[in-house]
This record gives C-alpha cells, sequence and structure tokens, in this order.
C-alpha cells in the first residue's frame, strides 16, 4: 500500500516514475490560458489570509461546499474569513475521490509545505502556519509564480479593456520573472440578446478603439483596432465562450441587416441570430490568422442555471453545468468557411462534455493543413473533466485518433494564484498513461523517445504553438 500523496503519486509502475521524474517533473510552466487578475500580477500583490487565497473567487470549491450543506453566507456571503476557510475544512474530508481532495493537498505541500491532512482538526494549525507565510516575503502574487517555474501566463482580457496593467509590467519586468501577455475575449461584443447591456458595451469598445460603432463594419474595425494593440503587447490568442453550436457565417449583407435589427432592440431568429454571431467570430478568426494567433472556442458549457442566485451573485459563482447539444455540424461549416477563404487560424477545440472528443477530434483532422504541427487542437480536459479520469479520457482519445505527442498541453482557468499543481497532477497522469503503455507492451521502452514526448506535451509544444514573446527557451 502506498502512502498518501508520496513522492510517486499516480505513478504506478517503474516506466511512469521515470518519465516523470526523469523528464516531466522539472519542465517549466506555460499557462496559456486563466483568469488571473493582470493588476495583481504587476504589482505583487499579497494574497492575504489563506481564506482569501483559497475561497475568495473559487467557484469549484464554492459548488462543493453548497453540496456539503454549508450555508451561502459562509461562502459568498462576506469576504473570506476564518469561519468560511472552517467550513472549507469541514468540506475537504467528504471530497475523498474529487479531484478538490488532491488540488487542496498538493497547494498546501508545494506552497506552504504543510503535509497534515485538512480537516476540522487540524484546521486551526493550517490557518495560522499558512497565514504566516502568506504574511511573509516570498508570497505575493508574482513570487507564487515563480515559485511553480512558470514562464508565461495569458490572463483573459475584454478588447474594451485598456490594458495598462500589461504595459506596466511589460515596462518594469525583470530578468526571470514570468511573461505575462492578454488573451483576446470579446464574447460582449457578441452578445446581442441583452440589447441594452450591449448598445452599453458597443459604446466602451468604441471609446477604446476611438470610433463609434453604429454597424457590424464599424464593430469589426474596432475590434481590428483593439486585436492590433493586444498584438502590440504580446497577445497570441483569442478566446470565445460558444453556448449555442456554430453556424457557418452570414454574408455581409445578411450581417449588417441583423446587426443592424439588433442595434434597433429587436430579437433575432435563432438562425440568423446564430449566423450573425459567427461572421463575427469568423472575422475574429480572420484577424488570428493574419496575425499568428490561436483560436480557442470553449464549446459545451451551459450558464447561470440557477436565476435567482444568478440575481444574487452573478456569472462564474457556481451555477453552470455541461451542456449536451450536437456540435459536429455547425463546427465543421465554420471551419469550412474559413478554410475555403485561406484564413483558418491554428484553433484550439474545448468541450465540456466528454461525450464530445471523438467527434471533435475527427472533425479537426478534416482541417488540418501541414502548415503548423498540431494546427488544430483538442483543448485539455476543462473544467468539470479536469479529474484523472477526465484527463485520462482526453489523453487517450487525442492519442487514439490525433497526435497526442503534438498536444500543447495543460492550463489551470483559474482564478486562484495556489492553483498551478494542477500541472504536475496532469504531467503524473499524462505519465501514468504513457509509462502504463510501456508496461504493458504497447509503446516501446525509448525513454529518450517517451521522454522528450512528455517534456514537449508539458512545455514545449505550447512554447512552440504560441511563439509568445520573451520567453527564450
Amino acid at each position: 500500500m502506498s502512502a498518501f500523496m508520496d513522492r510517486d503519486f499516480l505513478l504506478r509502475d517503474e516506466s511512469s516514475r521515470r518519465l516523470y521524474h526523469g523528464y516531466a517533473e522539472a519542465m517549466p510552466i506555460i499557462d496559456y490560458h486563466c483568469h488571473l487578475p493582470p493588476a495583481a500580477i504587476a504589482s505583487d500583490a499579497p494574497l492575504g489570509t489563506i481564506a482569501e487565497a483559497w475561497l475568495g473567487g473559487d467557484h469549484y470549491k464554492w459548488r462543493a461546499m453548497r453540496a456539503n450543506g454549508v450555508a451561502e453566507a459562509d461562502i459568498t456571503g462576506r469576504k473570506p474569513d476564518y469561519a468560511t476557510f472552517l467550513a472549507w475544512a469541514r468540506t475537504v474530508p467528504k471530497l475523498v475521490g474529487n479531484p478538490l481532495y488532491h488540488w487542496a493537498h498538493l497547494e498546501l505541500r508545494r506552497y506552504f509545505g504543510v503535509d497534515e491532512l485538512l480537516s476540522e482538526r487540524s484546521a486551526p494549525a493550517i490557518w495560522e502556519a499558512c497565514n504566516a507565510q502568506l504574511a511573509g516575503p516570498g508570497f505575493g502574487a508574482r513570487s507564487l509564480l515563480m515559485k511553480m517555474k512558470v514562464r508565461a501566463i495569458a490572463t483573459t482580457d475584454d478588447p474594451a479593456d485598456d490594458l495598462a496593467w500589461h504595459r506596466s509590467y511589460a515596462a518594469g519586468r525583470k530578468p526571470g520573472e514570468p511573461v505575462m501577455v492578454p488573451t483576446f475575449r470579446p464574447d460582449k461584443a457578441l452578445a446581442f440578446e441583452d440589447s441594452a447591456k450591449w448598445k452599453a458595451y458597443l459604446e466602451r469598445l468604441g471609446a477604446a478603439a476611438g470610433s463609434a460603432i453604429s454597424s457590424c463594419r464599424g464593430l469589426v474595425e474596432a475590434l481590428e483596432k483593439r486585436h492590433e494593440a493586444f498584438h502590440a503587447l504580446g497577445c497570441r490568442s483569442s478566446d470565445h465562450a460558444v453556448l449555442a453550436p456554430l453556424a457557418r457565417p452570414a454574408g455581409a449583407a445578411a450581417a449588417e441587416a441583423s446587426f443592424a435589427a439588433a442595434l434597433a432592440g429587436k430579437a433575432l431568429p435563432r438562425p440568423e441570430a446564430e449566423a450573425l454571431k459567427a461572421a463575427l467570430l469568423a472575422e475574429v478568426g480572420r484577424m488570428d490568422a493574419r496575425r499568428g494567433w490561436a483560436m480557442q472556442l470553449h464549446m459545451g458549457s451551459l450558464r447561470d442555471l440557477n436565476s435567482a442566485q444568478f440575481a444574487s451573485l452573478g456569472p462564474d459563482t457556481g451555477y453552470d453545468a455541461s451542456d449536451d447539444l450536437p456540435l459536429a455540424r455547425g463546427l465543421a461549416s465554420f471551419l469550412d468557411a474559413l478554410q475555403a477563404e485561406g484564413r483558418l487560424p491554428k484553433t484550439i477545440l474545448y468541450s465540456l462534455n466528454p461525450g464530445d472528443y471523438d467527434s471533435l477530434l475527427t472533425v479537426m483532422g478534416a482541417f488540418q493543413d501541414g502548415s503548423v504541427p498540431g494546427k488544430i487542437q483538442l483543448g485539455s480536459a476543462w473544467w468539470f473533466c479536469d479529474h484523472i479520469e477526465g484527463m485520462t479520457r482526453q489523453l487517450t482519445s487525442l492519442a487514439n485518433l490525433g497526435l497526442l505527442s503534438r498536444f500543447v498541453g495543460m492550463l489551470t482557468d483559474s482564478r486562484s494564484f495556489l492553483s498551478f499543481p494542477r500541472h504536475e497532477y496532469f504531467r503524473r497522469i499524462l505519465c501514468g498513461l504513457v509509462g502504463g503503455w510501456v508496461e504493458g507492451g504497447e509503446a516501446p521502452a525509448d525513454f529518450e523517445l517517451l521522454g522528450s514526448m512528455v517534456q514537449d506535451i508539458s512545455y514545449r509544444n505550447a512554447r512552440d504553438y504560441f511563439a509568445l514573446p520573451g520567453i527564450m527557451d
């Protein structure tokens, strides 16, 4: 029987251990998709208490606490404090079998050197130990990234953002500090269903771009100006929450007519709305292709299901789910429209529904064009899927139907500066899978070949795929 979370955690055989400890473990991190605040990184902001650092915005933990019977007042009802931490400590022992149980203890060990299991009994001592360290040197936001060997991080930013913190950080970044770049996230520009909010957003975007927006072409021109500004600060990818199946983009005349109707406050029929969204998304895809960016499409999510809690707490508070809508036909039509023009960018396809993986992989295979290794990617097991079984399923599907060796690897998709041991978790699962193939005679015991492959997936593929400026090796 192995000890819990020992040196060989998740590494069940000698080949897996050799791949992890000899090749993957020491690789640096490129976290190419997260939701960390640029201001905190630029200022190396302190994280406050362990309650604030752990529970201030982590809806994964909030969902678990609600499921354990914790009242909302002890979750989001106030600034996180000891009572919030104690409610989390009471929840953690109930999480055995959930990835949160592993993540929580990896975070305690890797950041704070705390090996004791978190529970109501151990909570007071762990609270004191963690807070003492957080109050000392080396625990600012930027310092924690360096502690985890993060070479680069891509935040998630609206086109209307002024990017002031990105400019400040880029101007003052010292050798050895992580590169920080923005990611272009234009979801609000496409959210015309709520006419009042959309028009207010168009005014904000127009102000950022220096031009009023009164037409579809005007919106595209404003996005283009901001796309150029993002590029100048190192941005190399756009990111999109695709809440409905993609469609073939509307033509220019149809898009202008639909835009005018939406601007006038009219509700568009669903096919027309989907075609307009696809037209606007395709325009961003063309910009991405022109500048060599990657387009990330996050599909298969149902957002804000609990209307009462959405009204009270807003979005991204733990009331989302995976969808089961068909994706392949609309996605293929959308990709084909860009490919026919020769303007399909590097593209990463994520689905929150693991049942979509094989279908997405076969669609991807139809649009690989030999121009870039792994040009069209199956994104990392995302959100509800980033557990042992989910990551293994994604990796296995990719190996079966694509090129696992070209995979750009793990991301945190996180709002927490304590989430980076998830990269270790992923690497252990990856090495366990590949090592198991060696042990079973399904892959050769060529550790130079396989070790290089896991290093590529851990770091080098993302480095080369995104080509973020400022990363030297």
